[in-house]
């Protein structure tokens, strides 16, 4: 009889739901080299090829899919009954407010954790903009929220500083073209700062795209019909960085923080924060692929 092990399955699902190995390591606290071995484990157990490494992205095979969802499930029911069995003392509701573009890839990894040690603690996510979300928490609204701005108010904590990127489609020429073609959210805090430097630079734009829909931005630039800004790490697997050689304007930085961790509900909102901490400070950079084609007029 051969058992699974759920420490191997929960970096298989880890892995899948990151993307890659490397990002999974930082979400389990452990090295990519650690978290590769409980993945080859995995399907020497099985004496199946989970993961298709042909390609530049790790994708899963079609027994791979298969074993997602038993995994899943498995890793779940082992949470639920550690946390049920262990700590029965919390209960009730958070608000976390998280800007739409910082929700992927941290904060599915944090909701996971966060209900494996309060199964009886409902986590509301509330995703908006950055202004949106700081109205809400003066208002009330929210217990904890994260925001994304260059500058820190005195009453906040930067829990990370990444630069604004560049992002494309894989393997895309939009950002080729001139006029740039944008695609940004009529709210976005990124906005302005990257038409400035744009401008600065001399780089001709075209606002294609002017939404309040996430989905309209990442359909459209997928694409390959306009380019976008992400802060560095937070890109979804389908878009890439785009490495330009020089042909778009270097970016800002851009802090992530978080309001709310001096909550009266100090329990279990710091250890909600100190997963929100965590998340953010081992989200690695992806690689990106230098393109050394110079900018052609569209």
């Amino acid at each position: 009889m051969r058992n699974l092990d759920l420490t191997t399955l929960r970096s298989f699902v880890a892995v899948a739901d990151a993307g890659g190995v490397t990002r999974a390591a930082g979400y389990l606290h452990l090295t990519q080299s650690a978290v590769s071995m409980q993945l080859k484990r995995l399907e020497e157990i099985l004496g199946l090829d989970l993961l298709d490494r042909s390609g530049r992205r790790i994708a899963l095979t079609a027994s791979g899919e298969q074993l997602l969802a038993y995994a899943r499930k498995m890793v779940a029911l082992n949470d639920e009954a550690i946390g049920r069995l262990t700590d029965q003392a919390y209960e009730g509701e958070i608000v976390l407010g998280v800007p739409h573009d910082i929700v992927y890839p941290a904060i599915p990894m944090v909701l996971q954790r966060f209900n494996a040690a309060y199964p009886r603690v409902k986590v509301q996510l509330v995703s908006s903009f950055t202004r949106s979300l700081k109205a809400q928490f003066q208002r009330g609204e929210c217990d904890l929220i994260l925001t994304t701005e260059v500058v820190a108010d005195p009453d906040c904590e930067t829990i990370a500083e990444r630069p604004l990127r560049w992002i494309g489609a894989p393997d895309g020429s939009a950002w080729r073209q001139r006029p740039l073609k944008l695609a940004f959210g009529r709210s976005c805090v990124f906005r302005p700062k990257v038409i400035a430097a744009l401008d600065k630079s001399g780089v001709p734009w075209d606002m294609v795209v002017e939404t309040d829909s996430d989905r309209t931005i990442e359909a459209t630039v997928a694409a390959d019909l306009a380019v976008h800004t992400m802060i560095d790490g937070t890109e979804p697997p389908h878009l890439e960085q785009i490495e330009n050689g020089g042909a778009l304007p270097d970016l800002p930085l851009q802090l992530i923080n978080m309001f709310g961790a001096d909550s009266a509900n100090r329990k279990l909102i710091e250890d909600l924060a100190v997963l929100l901490r965590q998340s953010f400070a081992n989200l690695p950079a992806p690689k990106r692929r230098p393109i050394p084609v110079s900018p052609a007029a569209g």
